[in-house]
């Protein structure tokens, strides 16, 4: 087998990447991070998280097409009920969303034209294992995979969806209704706020 051959600072330097152009707030909170790999979303129910996703979702549009599998709350009420507060009508013909289970999942990721932006709510309700969601990621270099999860407190609920969010890029962690930075992209404030008056009722 033939030993791949190691990169040089130079080759790294001049390497260009392909980021979101993220601007105001969100750039602010996240910087400009990239438009693939891993990026996983945690936080306690109650705490806005659900409302910052919707939100997520409606700004990436700006930048491409977003798959939301809903897996936890499928087509509930619950989440209609979301969509309708945070006016998601206005990025209809940009979202798409499913309940589908990882093998489903990659077999519709793997069509032409699939969206590059998906997210995964929730990492739990996909049941996969550290060394199963490492295949996963792999199949699919060139998309943005988002997972949302449970918490346990203030790390993700369960051994496997720790260990993904210390491989994710960007880390974000959501409590008292904003969204802090954890991760490797980290913009001037570091945070962004879901829901102004509640978290000052939140956080004083």
């Amino acid at each position: 087998m033939a030993i791949k051959r190691a990169l040089t600072i130079q080759n790294i330097l001049e390497k260009q990447y392909k980021l979101f152009e993220f601007d105001g707030v969100w750039e602010s909170a996240f910087s400009k991070p990239e438009t693939s790999g891993v990026w996983f979303v945690w936080g306690n129910s109650g705490n806005g998280k659900t409302s910052f996703i919707l939100q997520l979702i409606k700004y990436l549009t700006n930048f491409d097409k977003v798959l939301l599998n809903s897996m936890e709350e499928g087509t509930t009420h619950t989440l209609q009920k979301g969509l309708i507060q945070q006016n998601m009508m206005d990025v209809q013909n940009s979202v798409l969303v499913v309940n589908e289970n990882a093998e489903k999942l990659e077999k519709r990721l793997m069509c032409k034209k699939s969206p590059n932006i998906i997210i995964i709510d929730s990492f739990q309700y996909f049941q996969l294992t550290y060394v199963q969601y490492l295949k996963f990621k792999e199949k699919f270099p060139k998309k943005l995979l988002i997972f949302i999860s449970h918490a346990d407190g203030k790390f993700p609920a369960g051994r496997s969806a720790k260990s993904v969010m210390y491989d994710a890029t960007l880390k974000i962690y959501v409590e008292g209704y904003k969204a802090f930075s954890k991760g490797r992209y980290i913009g001037e404030k570091g945070e962004y706020t879901v829901w102004p008056e509640k978290a000052v009722a939140y956080w004083g």
